[in-house]
C-alpha cells in the first residue's frame, strides 16, 4: 500500500515531501492537499505521466487536467497572453480557488490531453503544494477522486479509490471546505482589444464560467464588470404538491 505522511509532522513532512519530488521526477504520481480539494499530480510536461493521471482517475483525453503553478511568473511562461482583465482577477484572487483558461503559449512540448490548444492555471493557496510546485515545477494536477465520486477531502480518502496507481500521499488534515475551484474560460478576450470593428455588444468579449466553486460569479463580477458572462435565469418551480 502506497504511504501516507502526515505533513501536520515535521519529520513526516521531511521525508514526505523528499519522496514526493523524488516520484514526480520518476513520472509517477502523488497524492497533495490544496486550498480546495486533494489533488492528484503529475509532471505536466511528462507525457506518460499525464496520460496514468487519466488513467488512475478512469478519465480519458477529453478531459485534460488543469496546471497547478507556484506563482504569475510561471503563468507567463505557459500562456500565450495574460489579458490586463485576467491581471486583475490573478491579483484579487491569486493564490486561491480560481483556475483559468487561457490559450496555451504554442512553443510549450507538452500532452495534457485534448485542449483545443488552451490551458487552465491556477495557484493554490497551500504552502504545502506551493513548496512542492516551487521544486518541481508545473504539476498537472486533478481532484483525488476516481471520476464520478466525491471530492477527496483526505488524503485517505482519496488512497481508498486511487489505491497504488499514486506512489506517495502527502496529508495535511482534512480539506478545509472541500469545495472545488471556480473554473473561467477567458479565451475570448484574447486579441478582442484590437476588434474595434465589433460593435455588436452582445457578441463583445465574455469570460464564461465552466463550474462554479470556491469564487462566486458575483466576486467575479465584481472584478470583471460585463465583460462577465449573463448570470445564469432562475428557472421557476413547477407547480404541484
Amino acid at each position: 500500500m502506497s504511504p501516507i505522511f502526515d505533513c501536520r509532522d515535521e519529520a513526516q513532512l521531511l521525508s514526505g515531501m523528499r519522496q514526493a519530488r523524488q516520484a514526480i521526477g520518476r513520472g509517477e504520481l502523488v497524492v497533495i492537499p490544496t486550498d480546495t480539494v486533494y489533488g492528484v499530480a503529475a509532471d505536466a510536461f511528462d507525457h506518460q505521466a499525464v496520460a496514468r493521471l487519466l488513467a488512475a482517475k478512469g478519465r480519458g483525453r477529453q478531459s485534460p487536467p488543469p496546471v497547478l503553478v507556484a506563482g504569475v511568473a510561471t503563468l507567463r511562461a505557459l500562456v500565450a497572453d495574460v489579458p490586463e482583465p485576467i491581471e486583475r482577477l490573478v491579483e484579487e484572487f491569486w493564490p486561491g480557488g480560481l483556475t483559468i483558461v487561457l490559450p496555451a503559449q504554442p512553443s510549450l512540448s507538452w500532452d495534457l490531453g485534448e485542449t483545443r490548444g488552451t490551458v487552465a492555471v491556477r495557484m493554490p493557496a497551500h504552502r504545502i503544494a506551493l513548496e512542492l510546485l516551487e521544486e518541481t515545477g508545473p504539476l498537472a494536477v486533478s481532484s483525488a477522486n476516481l471520476t464520478g465520486m466525491p471530492a477527496g477531502i483526505t488524503a485517505e480518502d482519496s488512497r481508498d479509490m486511487l489505491k497504488d496507481s499514486v506512489a506517495v500521499y502527502l496529508s495535511d488534515g482534512p480539506s478545509k471546505d472541500g469545495i472545488p475551484s471556480t473554473i473561467i474560460d477567458a479565451t475570448r478576450l484574447i486579441g478582442a482589444a484590437s476588434a474595434a470593428d465589433d460593435t455588436d455588444e452582445d457578441a463583445g468579449p465574455r469570460v464564461t464560467v465552466l463550474r462554479e466553486g470556491a469564487v462566486s460569479r458575483s466576486q467575479l463580477r465584481g472584478v470583471l464588470g460585463d465583460l462577465l458572462e449573463p448570470d445564469p435565469v432562475a428557472q421557476p418551480e413547477p407547480d404541484g404538491s
